[in-house]
């Protein structure tokens, strides 16, 4: 099947709409989708559907799932191996952008609604559990290494020149002053700030053209060559760099799934404060 552009405005006629909505401060996804959702829209839950339970507290708070039982969970949806996907939030994608990455890895056609609910709630939204649209097969395939990095990996990115280790967090966050969720505060050593929120036109809520996120992503000093490791907290809102990367033109970068809730539980890896 042909891939999607990694951001689209329209939803094709064969696709399955995806509501992904998922909130840090404790907020329950689903709710939000009852009380309100595109029409059409199924709802994938990030922590049963997108994400491992009970991993070690180095691989992160949001831990790659098993391929099979991601495979089953999509089937369940009505995602089959032959369906588009797109997928929006309430964030710009800062939560839909995890299933996109995931199934565009795989290389599965996936793409985000730009400007998520607001930008396409003007024909009116349906309320309720959803529709179900019937189970399918979705094949299970393992998640290619090509596209992740581990701990080790991301750490010789970060110390070397010729590379760059983008941090998608808010800078506050990035520099240590705010700890919020992760165990220690600061980032992963010779990391760079690239909060997701900058690729994100406040006005609009969508996301920046091409031409701007070329720029944005030159001024970190990165270039077609770079190797660049997107990460963030919990490997969610990392996914943004990648889709805005891919947007911009580059190469996705390689994703670091266990990010800096992974990094910091570990005590023998360092952390850096300040910007």
């Amino acid at each position: 099947m042909e891939q999607l552009d990694p951001v689209v405005d329209t939803v094709p006629g064969d696709a399955v709409l995806a509501d992904v909505r998922w909130y840090l401060d404790g907020r329950r996804g689903r709710d939000a989708y009852e009380a309100g959702h595109l029409p059409h829209a199924v709802f994938v839950d990030l922590e049963e559907v997108l994400a491992a339970r009970d991993r070690p507290a180095t691989e992160g708070r949001h831990p790659l799932p098993d391929p099979t039982e991601f495979a089953v969970a999509l089937g369940a949806l009505g995602i089959g191996d032959d369906t588009p996907v797109v997928a929006y939030d309430d964030t710009g994608g800062m939560t839909a952008g995890r299933l996109v990455v995931m199934l565009r890895m795989l290389g599965h056609p996936a793409a985000v609604l730009d400007g998520g609910l607001a930008a396409h709630a003007g024909g009116g939204v349906e309320t309720g559990p959803g529709p179900t649209l019937g189970r399918r097969r979705f094949t299970p395939r393992p998640w290619p290494t090509d596209r992740l990095a581990d701990t080790g990996q991301v750490a010789a990115v970060a110390a070397s020149p010729d590379g760059r280790a983008i941090d998608a967090r808010s800078y506050e966050r990035f520099t240590g002053a705010v700890t919020q969720v992760d165990p220690r505060p600061g980032h992963i050593p010779g990391a760079r700030s690239a909060p997701w929120s900058d690729v994100i036109d406040p006005d609009t809520g969508q996301f920046r053209p091409p031409h701007e996120l070329f720029g944005y992503y030159r001024a970190l000093g990165i270039d077609e060559q770079t190797d660049v490791v997107a990460y963030c907290g919990s490997g969610v809102s990392a996914c943004v760099n990648v889709l805005a990367m891919e947007r911009a033109g580059f190469a996705p970068p390689r994703l670091y799934v266990a990010s800096f809730s992974g990094w910091s539980a570990d005590p023998e890896r360092p952390t850096e404060l300040g910007g």
